[in-house]
């Protein structure tokens, strides 16, 4: 598929479709420690390895899984390399970045033009830049007695997470879901007690599909009205599991995990659409590159009707320079990312519950990387 920018701007469309057989075929967003780690294959992938180095790199918790898998496999084929990731969050990452600290950031949310100017000192002659690397959706978990297939859109999800839905058989829900008989107990919405880039995705979500039910920014930190709240993922999802007419908001690793039910979401589509593999590549596939220059930011549509597509994923972000890389470790870094955004790379994702990215996106991955300098 040609990949093309258009515009002034130099926004481009994503991808109208995507390959998803073979090497992308992947799994959901991850991001659990508990999540199920099945062993490394001793098959060595096919990477251009540089002589030696050492790469750092901390932030995203959500690409922990990933980042573990990604350098144990690196590593088997370039054994001169290292390679550390440090799970510290997208805020501890970006900031570890900007003082020099690390070789590259992890982050879930794209660089601010305030993130971006404080960088140039790190990037000496040139700029933070943001490159896509592995994405998944963030999946609505239930505890309904009765129900197993639960059909949501997002105004009701707004009215739900807002408070002004309270029983599980009201009207707006039973609408969505005819024959399901809905029972008559309170809905208790969970939402994450900490900032993250999870709650920042499931706003942006809201904000940009519920506009008018949802009045509050797409932002890290929970501001509605009303729910119980929880620490991380592993506490939203736990709490789901332990509380009747419970709903939650975290990566679909959670749900695999401890058996969760999720909602399918009405999108407009011909059916709702489940968190999947498939339905989240499909979801990111949307997207449209805005960033300029090399940087590669995504702008989600949270609006698509596109048959299959979710569309409440969560991107990660690799955090690099253009221009003005720590010299010593340029090489190394290259032929990691390189790696990772290979078509090998983002197959491995497919064990540890994330999504790749469209080929298209990928492609342009390795292409600025390439450049980096």
């Amino acid at each position: 598929m040609r990949f093309r920018r258009s515009g002034r701007s130099g926004r481009s469309r994503a991808a109208t479709a995507v390959a998803l057989g073979g090497a992308l075929l992947a799994g959901c967003a991850g991001g659990s420690d508990g999540a199920d780690k099945p062993p490394s294959t001793e098959a060595a992938p096919h990477v251009e390895c540089a002589a030696s180095g050492q790469v750092s790199g901390s932030g995203s918790s959500a690409q922990q899984n990933a980042m573990e898998r990604w350098i144990r496999q690196y590593q088997l084929a370039c054994k001169n390399v290292q390679v550390a990731y440090n799970p510290l969050g997208s805020g501890a990452g970006v900031a570890q970045f900007q003082r020099g600290a690390t070789t590259f950031g992890g982050t879930d949310q794209a660089l601010s033009p305030e993130d971006v100017d404080s960088t140039k000192d790190v990037c000496a002659g040139g700029r933070a830049i943001d490159l896509p690397m592995a994405g998944g959706p963030v999946a609505i978990g239930y505890n309904v007695p009765g129900v197993s297939d639960l059909v949501l859109d997002a105004p009701t999800l707004a009215r739900i997470f807002d408070g002004r839905i309270t029983r599980w058989d009201d009207p707006s829900i039973q609408r969505l879901n005819p024959g399901t008989t809905l029972p008559d107990i309170d809905v208790i919405p969970l939402h994450r007690a900490d900032d993250s880039g999870t709650t920042q995705n499931f706003n942006a979500y809201l904000r940009g599909a519920a506009r008018k039910s949802w009045p509050y920014p797409a932002d890290k930190k929970w501001q509605a009205q009303g729910g119980q709240s929880a620490s991380g993922s592993d506490g939203v999802s736990r709490a789901v599991t332990q509380s009747e007419g419970a709903i939650g908001y975290f990566e679909l690793s959670f749900a695999v995990e401890r058996k969760i039910a999720t909602v399918r979401i009405a999108t407009g589509a011909t059916e709702p659409v489940p968190p999947t593999p498939r339905s989240a590549s499909l979801g990111i596939a949307q997207a449209e590159i805005t960033g300029e220059g090399k940087d590669l930011t995504l702008k989600l549509d949270y609006r698509t009707r596109a048959e299959g597509a979710y569309p409440i994923v969560l991107v990660t972000y690799e955090i690099v320079c253009d221009t003005g890389n720590q010299p010593d470790a340029l090489p190394a870094l290259k032929s990691f990312l390189t790696y990772t955004a290979s078509e090998e790379g983002q197959a491995e994702l497919d064990a540890y519950h994330y999504a790749p990215l469209p080929m298209s996106v990928a492609t342009e991955v390795r292409k600025v990387v390439s450049t980096l300098s």
